[in-house]
């Protein structure tokens, strides 16, 4: 992987010949560390001449992307932490279990190069906004769905992907746009804390309603309301910053290329090619830790304890609200850990971010196998395991996204980040709760 000196200012990519370059090639001016951080220093002084974006305003709109993307895992994970009720519902198995969130993300993946392409072109926010919308408006439409049509929820849960397609690919790229250097950094972890912090609470929030409402399709009806206030913000507070203007020191307009030729350049880019692959093994775990992770903990309690299934009516949560907390959790502490690192470990290596990347995702196997091994002999170490191996593989979130901003030229980065999630997803999180599900042999017979 290339090093990360080129990000402080990128490339003076002011021309279509510009735009041609090869990617992720070092700057030959580039940055050192401190250069970088007295570049940062200065980013507060200078961004709204460039953007016409105060710095106070520009970290308003980076909370606000906080706030659509903590909002997103939330609704997503709000159906994993329900699961044992959905199923028994609809009288399902544990291969259609699985389908619940790999229907959802395969609409996610499919529909992600149309809004990077779209995110490259046209006005982000307002793309944005229709999507959480439409998003908004099949979540709460799904939540009214009957136990006979099993069919049309997973329908419901696919469209639900139109949501996060239309903001992932995006928000990284409206961060870059607005600042550089650490300061970008430190947005960007900021912003993705709500990944595994929106998880957590979608555990949290979908065990607690439906435990208050006593039916699971409650928790199904907090997200959308939310979304709606998420959609008045962007329109009325956020800004649509320029694209690039900060890295080429410009506010000229930029010349796209053809989406084939911006394909064909990030083919050609084998810093974002490794790190998508990369980036691919974090998904497949993941993913399928977040279904199964909080099913996974009432079974090991149930043949620990000798405690009876749940059979009918409500479920007992605890194992999902302690899980989703150990995801907040580890999920902050994570991404702070693994952006403080590279930030230290930059002064002596360049190549840093990859490094890191990589000893977060070897360092979490271990782990994550003792979590399976003293599943049947003690509920508190398989715990204390799962919280290490989620931590380290959250050494990822963030640096992954600044390795992408970094190493691709600002005309190709909602691609880019749209060629991520479909190889990611296509390989990573889209199979791997279905996967889980075939081989789950069920919760075994207590005594």
């Amino acid at each position: 992987m290339t090093s990360r000196s080129s990000q402080g200012d990128a490339a003076p990519f002011l021309t279509q010949a510009d735009n041609t370059e090869e990617e992720g090639a070092p700057d030959p001016g580039g940055h050192s560390s401190d250069e970088e951080e007295e570049e940062g220093k200065d980013h507060g002084k200078e961004a709204h001449l460039l953007t016409g974006i105060s710095y106070r305003h520009s970290v308003t709109i980076v909370i606000i992307l906080f706030y659509i993307n903590l909002l997103n895992y939330m609704d997503r994970f709000t159906v994993a932490g329900v699961l044992s009720d959905i199923k028994e519902d609809y009288h399902i198995s544990d291969s259609n279990s699985g389908l619940v969130q790999t229907v959802f993300i395969c609409s996610y993946m499919f529909l992600a190069p149309v809004f990077g392409y779209l995110g490259d072109r046209y006005n982000r926010k307002l793309i944005m906004c229709i999507g959480i919308s439409f998003w908004s408006l099949v979540t709460l439409l799904s939540s009214f769905v009957s136990k006979q049509y099993f069919w049309l929820f997973l329908l419901t849960r696919g469209l639900v992907g139109v949501g996060e397609a239309s903001y992932s690919t995006i928000a990284p790229t409206i961060i870059a746009d607005l600042f550089l250097a650490d300061q970008r950094s430190r947005m960007l972890s900021f912003f993705y804390f709500a990944t595994p912090v929106g998880c957590g609470l979608g555990y949290i929030a979908g065990s607690k309603v439906t435990s208050t409402a006593g039916d699971w399709h409650w928790a199904l009806r907090v997200t959308p309301g939310l979304g709606l206030v998420a959609v008045l913000l962007l329109i009325f507070v956020a800004k649509e910053p320029p694209r690039g203007a900060l890295e080429r020191k410009s506010d000229r307009p930029l010349t796209n290329t053809s989406w084939f030729s911006d394909v064909k350049a990030l083919l050609k880019n084998p810093s974002f090619i490794l790190s998508t692959f990369g980036f691919t093994t974090v998904a497949f775990v993941t993913g399928a830790l977040a279904l199964w992770g909080p099913t996974y903990l009432m079974r090991s309690r149930r043949v620990i304890y000798k405690t009876e299934p749940c059979q009918g009516g409500i479920c007992n949560y605890d194992d999902s609200m302690i899980f989703g907390g150990i995801t907040c959790v580890t999920g902050v502490l994570g991404v702070l850990t693994g952006v403080e690192i590279s930030k230290r470990y930059r002064k002596t290596n360049p190549r840093a971010d990859p490094l890191v990347c990589a000893v977060g995702m070897i360092s979490s196997a271990p782990f994550l196998y003792l979590s399976l091994a003293f599943a049947d002999t003690s509920l508190v170490a398989t715990y204390a395991f799962i919280f290490i191996g989620e931590t380290l593989l959250s050494l990822n979130w963030a640096l992954v996204a600044d390795i992408l901003l970094y190493v691709v030229i600002p005309t190709r980065r909602s691609t880019a980040e749209a060629l991520q999630i479909v190889v990611s997803h296509l390989l990573g999180d889209a199979g791997s709760p279905y996967l889980i599900g075939v081989v789950s042999r069920g919760p075994p017979a207590v005594g």
